[in-house]
């Protein structure tokens, strides 16, 4: 009697020991962690046949029923592939909710060469893929929002590539000055260069000097007179400014992670523009520099709609001195 009563103690301390570990891996186990729980190669047989087990891969077990959620899906197709397999490429994406989540197959990348075969899963076999470059999300060990990032790149095109990076600074995964100082220890992965040069781009600022060289050809050809440069209007200090139009265009060195200050400023500056009655345009350093098609045309659309010169008095002040 004593000796039953034992062995029932130790099936329901084993039982809620699974109980615990499923739930902790979103209600799947392997043949492994049973295993080691305890359970013998017939008590995971029996409780296959009635039902309170259920495959989801070879050695991976859907625990009290058959459904599982997308999480225990990708779960289980990670714990499928071994010990040292991660969520990877689209599929880790699409978890960490920077890409669109995948239709097709999960991705899976393993650390050893072994071919490893898994019916409705993508293996990629990366023996140099670093350990400090995984981690988990919601609990699944998945490549890290850099590693992420640099793998779907070459696969998205380059507002897809910049909208990861910015769904990955918006959910504080890594913003954009991290990620680029990250990339640094991923030199020759696929993706890297394409990520250097979109990061580059969009961060990219002229001198004073190359801008005021470059923007106005562009003005002139638009049909606008030479403008007054880095003066102060309405307090602030504007790029370029046509006081007889009551024209102000300013640059933006553009970053990707400004500041509510910096964002709040700019808001002023172009409602004190408004009100005083100026049309201003805004253009990035990006667009001066690999889009002065853009540039030009919208000069010249917005200079069809202003006023003949006139004079004007406004709140200008004298030219800013050197940055």
């Amino acid at each position: 009697m004593a000796r039953k009563k034992h062995r029932e103690r130790d099936l329901k301390e084993r039982s809620a020991a699974a109980w615990r570990l499923a739930a902790a891996q979103h209600g799947v186990v392997t043949r492994g962690q049973l295993l080691k729980l305890g359970f013998s190669r017939e008590a995971i047989a029996h409780r296959l046949a009635c039902g309170r087990l259920h495959r989801l891969h070879a050695g991976v077990y859907a625990v009290g029923r058959p459904e599982v959620s997308e999480q225990g899906q990708l779960m289980a197709a990670v714990l499928a592939c071994g010990d040292d397999a991660v969520l990877s490429h689209s599929s880790a994406a699409g978890l960490m909710s920077i890409g669109r989540k995948p239709s097709g197959l999960i991705e899976v990348s393993i650390r050893t060469p072994s071919p490893v075969r898994r019916p409705g899963l993508v293996v990629h076999r990366r023996p140099t893929l670093r350990r400090e470059h995984t981690g988990a999300f919601e609990g699944i060990p998945v490549t890290s929002p850099v590693q992420t990032l640099i793998d779907i790149a070459p696969r998205l095109d380059r507002l897809g590539v910049e909208r990861a990076v910015n769904e990955a600074d918006k959910y504080d995964l890594v913003n954009p000055p991290q990620l680029r100082r990250a990339l640094a220890a991923h030199r020759g992965e696929p993706g890297v260069a394409r990520l250097r040069t979109i990061l580059d781009r969009r961060t990219f600022r002229l001198t004073r000097e190359e801008l005021e060289r470059r923007f106005l050809p562009l003005a002139r050809e638009a049909g606008l007179p030479v403008p007054q440069t880095r003066r102060i209007v309405n307090g602030f200090e504007v790029d370029f400014f046509w006081p007889a139009l009551g024209f102000v265009v300013e640059t933006d060195g553009l970053r990707y992670h400004r500041t509510p200050a910096e964002q709040a400023r700019d808001r002023l500056r172009d409602q004190a523009h408004t009100a005083a009655g100026y049309a201003h345009l805004r253009f990035t350093h990006e667009q001066v520099r690999y889009e002065p098609e853009h540039v030009r045309a919208t000069l010249v659309a917005t200079a069809r709609l202003l006023p003949a010169p006139v004079a004007r008095s406004a709140a200008v002040g004298p030219a800013a001195g050197p940055a």
